[in-house]
């Protein structure tokens, strides 16, 4: 993931653990992410709702798998 610790400074790519889906959860396997205008606004520190830290790319490609094997085209939603 790359995550902005602060605004205005480089990201850092780290691997991120995630908790187990619940009841009505699916995960999804991220193939491809982008970081988009409105994470650099985060990251520039004008965005007044920014806050940190913060994973950016949530624009992605995914592939979510249910309980019947089915896949679906997913996007991942931001608050933004």
């Amino acid at each position: 993931a790359a995550v902005a610790w602060e605004a205005g400074k480089p990201l850092s790519i780290e691997e991120i653990e995630v908790a187990p889906p619940k009841a009505h959860e699916v995960r999804i396997k991220i193939f491809a992410s982008a970081v988009c205008h409105t994470d650099t606004y985060t990251l520039s520190g004008a965005e007044p709702e920014g806050c940190f830290p913060v994973i950016l790319g949530h624009e992605g490609a995914e592939i979510g798998v249910t309980k019947l094997k089915a896949l679906w085209r997913m996007q991942i939603l931001s608050k933004s």
